[in-house]
């Protein structure tokens, strides 16, 4: 027997994740969404994976951009996360990156300033399961904060802000 969505959805609100701006720019345009779906496959070449809902009018640009930067927030910035996850159309999408101050690395993709991380990566692989696009993306620029700032993370269907430890 299969679990619900529901039951499968209420289970995953109960792991905790760091939360990320993940942002595109190219060709098809600059766009950015706020995921948790983020984590590290390998380190040699240092890859990413990043589960984009095709659903999202937004996930297409990523794929034809073929670069994303993954934005890994710090404690304080929730609302930065706010700002892309809002419901939005393309008209207002540039209005969302005057929440941060952002700047290309490597692809061009756009970084944001004071996050915990940054992974400026180049797409290599695309599989579709389900309602997601699980992107495979490799990493050409790293940039990282004080680790004092400490990290935003979503749990329980929540933002906490999780400070550095006193070791």
């Amino acid at each position: 027997m299969l679990v619900s969505r529901q039951e499968f959805r209420d289970a995953m609100a109960r792991l905790g994740a760091a939360v990320n701006i993940i942002t595109t720019d190219g060709a098809a345009g600059q766009g950015g969404i706020t995921a948790t779906a983020v984590c590290s496959v390998t380190d040699d070449p240092p890859t990413l994976l990043v589960c984009l809902n095709r659903t999202s009018p937004r996930s297409a640009m990523f794929l034809k951009n073929g670069v994303l930067c993954v934005n890994t927030l710090s404690a304080g910035q929730q609302g930065i996360s706010n700002a892309f996850s809002a419901p939005s159309d393309k008209a207002d999408m540039a209005s969302r990156f005057n929440a941060g101050t952002w700047v290309p690395l490597a692809t061009g993709a756009p970084a944001l300033e004071g996050a915990a991380a940054n992974f400026d990566c180049r797409i290599t692989e695309v599989l579709e399961q389900g309602t997601h696009s699980v992107v495979f993306a490799e990493v050409q620029a790293v940039r990282f904060a004080d680790m004092a700032a400490g990290c935003l993370m979503y749990y329980a269907r929540g933002y906490h802000g999780l400070p550095m430890g006193q070791g």
